[in-house]
């Protein structure tokens, strides 16, 4: 009798943190599918410049290279002129470097496959952006304008969080 009521306290133990637990690895296997997740801008001078114009992207989907790159030619930025104060671009420079996809280890799944002489200037030119899209026709012609996708790096068109720094695999 006495191991009969202790299997069972322990089958009742078992149950309530084991039925919370699955749950929680429910809930949020579905935001880190594909395995992509980043953190988001939360510079207000980034969010604020660069959102002004075309979606926020999070600083992880390039690498440093890239960003100062881009910030350094802002009046020509693919095609439009997008020059600032000194202060503020040196400002949106800085944090998009510091945190970077080369910047921090928990970015490193965007460098996979990218060499180090190459500096990109899209995510689209990502080795591992091309891995995830372009093999499954997700960027097809037809695919983005059944998606209201403007290009191919219109990550929004499919995925809702990205600026909230959430890729899931749709």
């Amino acid at each position: 009798m006495d191991t009969t009521n202790r299997t069972m306290r322990f089958l009742r133990g078992a149950v309530l943190v084991g039925a919370p637990l699955a749950v929680l690895v429910a809930i949020a296997s579905p935001l880190v599918a594909d395995g992509v997740r980043l953190e988001p801008v939360r510079d207000s001078v980034v969010a604020k410049e660069c959102s002004a114009c075309h979606m926020l992207y999070p600083a992880g989907l390039l690498p440093a290279r890239s960003w100062r790159g881009m910030t350094s030619t802002l009046a020509d930025h693919f095609g439009d002129n997008a020059a600032l104060d000194d202060p503020t671009a040196a400002r949106i420079a800085a944090y998009l470097a510091a945190n970077a996809a080369d910047a921090a280890a928990r970015n490193r799944k965007m460098m996979r496959g990218l060499a180090a002489d190459v500096t990109p200037a899209r995510i689209t030119e990502l080795p591992w952006w091309t891995r995830k899209h372009e093999r499954k026709d997700r960027v097809a012609p037809a695919t983005l304008a059944r998606k209201g996708a403007k290009f191919k790096g219109d990550c929004k068109a499919c995925h809702d969080d990205a600026e909230r720094g959430l890729f899931d695999d749709d």
